[in-house]
């Protein structure tokens, strides 16, 4: 993808102005140069250009608030003036697998004196005698370079005063106030679930209770029987007495 559209891309609906941070690696530059990037993007301060086939950043547009360079794995050989020209802001800069070969061609960087880390692996320039030394003498601004100082102690975090940082916390809260909102619609389901189950429970009862009613009246219909039963039978019991009585007083008659 060509630089020019990938910056239209990463712009995602927003003004440069709003952009703090613009990550184009592996892009296409055209001529080895870059491209689409304006001064409008005067709030940037974190800039990542890795593997786009740089051959210099002479046109790169004012960036007053820049603070942190990725330019590695390019071609650039040279014209780091521009950098000191237009980023006075930069603090960490990452020529990693450039053709820098000679220290004069860091030169330019003195001009640069907020700039605290540069990184230089895999440049001709780190093959030279007495590279480190040679270089914390020409750049005595820097406090680490290829991610070491000159006591050899590792950088504690390579992001530049904490810029990385700032930009996650802008992360941390959106992704915090996504997850209240998913915290709460939580809470309705589980209220949901709760209303139903306390209706269901009550639908149960209600049922216990109303085949605990069926049953009594069951028993009270089989009560009632047996007494019917009870009733009947000494009925019947007088009837035939009385016709006993009667064939008696019949056969008395006859004698």
């Amino acid at each position: 993808m060509e630089m020019k559209k990938r910056i239209n891309l990463e712009l995602r609906n927003r003004k440069p102005s709003e952009v703090r941070e613009l990550v184009l690696d592996n892009c296409r530059s055209d001529d080895g140069k870059i491209t689409g990037l304006t001064a409008d993007f005067e709030n940037l301060e974190f800039l990542s250009m890795i593997n786009v086939n740089l051959l210099s950043v002479s046109n790169l547009p004012k960036l007053n608030k820049l603070r942190k360079l990725e330019l590695s794995d390019n071609r650039i050989s040279g014209g780091l003036e521009a950098l000191a020209e237009k980023c006075p802001s930069l603090t960490h800069l990452n020529l990693s697998g450039n053709k820098i070969k000679d220290l004069s061609t860091l030169d330019p960087l003195k001009k640069l004196p907020n700039l605290n880390s540069v990184d230089l692996f895999n440049c001709e320039v780190t093959m030279l005698m007495d590279y480190r030394e040679s270089v914390l003498e020409l750049l005595p601004q820097l406090t680490y370079l290829d991610g070491f100082d000159a006591d050899d102690q590792e950088a504690p975090d390579s992001d530049p005063e904490g810029l990385d940082d700032d930009l996650d916390d802008e992360d941390e809260d959106e992704d915090g106030e996504e997850d209240e909102d998913d915290e709460e619609e939580e809470d309705c389901d589980d209220d949901g679930v709760v209303d139903e189950g306390l209706d269901e429970e009550e639908d149960d009862d209600e049922g216990a209770e109303e085949e605990e009613d069926d049953d009594d009246e069951d028993e009270d219909d089989d009560d009632s029987e047996d007494e019917e039963v009870d009733d009947a039978a000494p009925g019947q019991k007088r009837k035939r007495d009385v016709e006993d009585d009667g064939e008696e007083e019949e056969d008395d008659e006859e004698s």
